[in-house]
């Protein structure tokens, strides 16, 4: 995930701005087990520990860190399946009111989390493993419960006292290694990291047990009111069992990560295959999967005659495709990668538009529109391909075909937000006034929706700038930075485009108010002595 000449003392410290963050912010990212139930709850004081605002900002700073570090995988297509999928399960949980936001991470390892605010994080290795939709969702049903049951809430109340010493003492070492200088200061810094973690894991494996339990019998049943498979769980989990006996240490074989966090027994598997057949021979699910299709956050392609919602929603194999090649080291790795499945046997057709988006991504357009083009033929009016083949013909000189294509899926969806990026960015790239404005255009319509969308920012402010529109265009990329963990750039681009002379009352109020806005966070963060590594090379 990080360029491979970077050395490991520098891996590290890059880190732990990221690692602080996340023991301070999204304690439960790595505590979320940890809750004793055998006391009936006579009201919890979790509720006061830390306010259902400061858990939403909370999260979304755990979030733009993690993307300042590039290990977030923002693609639109992607985000709209998970985000759809997670919507799904958070509308069918015991608080469908919860809001929540799904992300996935580039790592190919096995895991999965969830943190305060409703924030989960997913990586690519979990879906790469999966065999279907409904196993994904099983995963994501789990991570729902232990927001919704409170576990990740009531872990910081719990960890309050063990956390805040361990913390201290991480960054006390680690400001004594990095003082110290040298060729070990990277090891010692790590090895400060290291230890915060063990003892932290040593907190967690205490109360596993129970809340692992309660979010596998509540996440099967939201699995089930959802209308998907209540089995999946149960089978996820035993094909990742089934990997850590078969563990000798290898590279490949290595214990998942999720097992670390959420330690599976046969036990535990066997009384999640039971509760999912009582549920699957219940007349109760029926009438839950019904009263779930009703919500208006769901698609309306899951909309079934009899009023249930079943099944998934039929993108998982491209999605699943379009992660391998966008998690792999580079897209000529990821050729390779197709390649070697071809010679093992016929690849399907999701790894066919997974080599086609591959070629693609790795500037071969004309290859990528051959490969396309038979699949098109056979999924007529796919959103995931007809978006690859515009992206193709684009990219290989037919405009006009690609523009076609585009603005007929805009008529088709004019608010789906891969649509609306995907051609934005296709039009950023002809560099002309007239192509900026014609991406304004597109993207205006989720302005309302996008305040916390950094792909979108971005897009926007290139439009913006090519368009000839620069006050817009330096808001969306303070906007951008921002979101992207990194504020103190954003306030930077601020304070420099509030200078510029053609500034009308309202650009300014505007920009006066993020100003304020983000000022106390940069204070903050400079208060802690985290800076901005980019500024501090200038």
């Amino acid at each position: 995930m990080l360029p491979p000449c970077i050395k490991t003392s520098e891996i590290a410290v890059r880190r732990i701005a990221l690692l602080t963050t996340a023991l301070t912010l999204a304690l439960a990212a790595t505590l979320a087990p940890a809750q004793d139930n055998r006391l009936p709850d006579i009201g919890s004081s979790a509720g006061e520990v830390i306010t259902p605002t400061q858990q939403a900002e909370y999260g979304a700073m755990t979030l733009s860190q993690l993307r300042h570090y590039d290990y977030v995988l923002d693609d639109p297509l992607i985000d709209s399946w998970l985000q759809g999928m997670g919507n799904r399960l958070g509308a069918a949980s015991d608080r469908p009111q919860q809001p929540f936001t799904f992300f996935m991470l580039k790592d190919r390892q096995i895991n999965a989390f969830a943190t305060l605010g409703g924030y989960i994080g997913l990586n690519a290795g979990l879906v790469l493993t999966a065999r279907s939709e409904d196993e994904v969702a099983g995963v994501l049903s789990h991570e729902v419960a232990h927001v919704t049951q409170s576990h990740v809430l009531r872990a910081v109340e719990r960890a309050e006292r063990d956390s805040l010493p361990i913390l201290l003492a991480m960054l006390g070492a680690i400001v004594v290694a990095q003082k110290a200088g040298g060729n070990s200061s990277g090891d010692a810094t790590m090895a400060a990291v290291m230890s915060a973690q063990g003892l932290m894991a040593q907190r967690q494996i205490d109360y596993t047990r129970s809340n692992e339990s309660e979010a596998d019998r509540i996440g099967i049943r939201t699995l089930s009111r959802g209308g998907y498979d209540p089995k999946a769980m149960a089978v996820f989990f035993e094909r990742m069992l089934s990997a850590t006996r078969s563990n000798r240490g290898g590279e490949r074989e290595r214990t998942p990560e999720y097992l670390l966090s959420h330690p599976i027994t046969t036990t535990r598997i066997g009384e999640a295959k039971e509760r999912a057949v009582q549920l699957s021979n219940s007349p109760a699910a029926s009438v839950a999967a019904s009263s779930v299709s009703d919500n208006p956050l769901l698609p309306g392609s899951l909309r079934l005659p009899g009023g249930q919602i079943q099944g998934a929603s039929g993108q998982f194999d491209w999605a699943r495709e379009r992660l391998r090649v966008l998690s792999a080291t580079t897209p000529a790795a990821s050729i390779n990668e197709y390649e070697r499945m071809g010679r093992a046997g016929t690849l399907n057709d999701s790894e066919r538009y997974g080599l086609a988006f591959a070629r693609l991504q790795a500037g071969q357009a004309a290859a990528a529109a051959n490969e396309l083009a038979p699949l098109l033929e056979k999924h007529r009016g796919d959103v995931w391909l007809t978006l690859a083949m515009a992206e193709a013909e684009a990219r290989s000189g037919k405009t006009a075909a690609a523009d076609a294509r585009f603005e007929a899926l805009l008529d088709r969806m004019p608010s789906n937000r891969a649509v609306a990026l995907s051609y934005a960015r296709m039009l950023g790239e002809r560099n002309t006034p007239v192509a900026g404005k014609r991406a304004q255009a597109v993207l205006r319509p989720l302005l309302g929706s996008a305040s916390s969308d950094p792909t979108f920012q971005q897009t926007f402010a290139r439009a913006s700038e090519i368009a000839g529109d620069p006050v817009r265009a330096g808001e969306a990329y303070a906007e951008a930075a921002y979101l992207n963990g990194r504020p103190e750039q954003a306030l930077i681009q601020l304070n420099t485009l509030k200078k510029r002379p053609e500034l009308d009352y309202y650009a300014r109020s505007r920009i006066d108010a993020r100003i304020a806005a983000i000022t106390p966070t940069v204070l903050e963060l400079r208060r802690l002595g985290v800076e901005d590594e980019d500024l501090k090379r200038r």
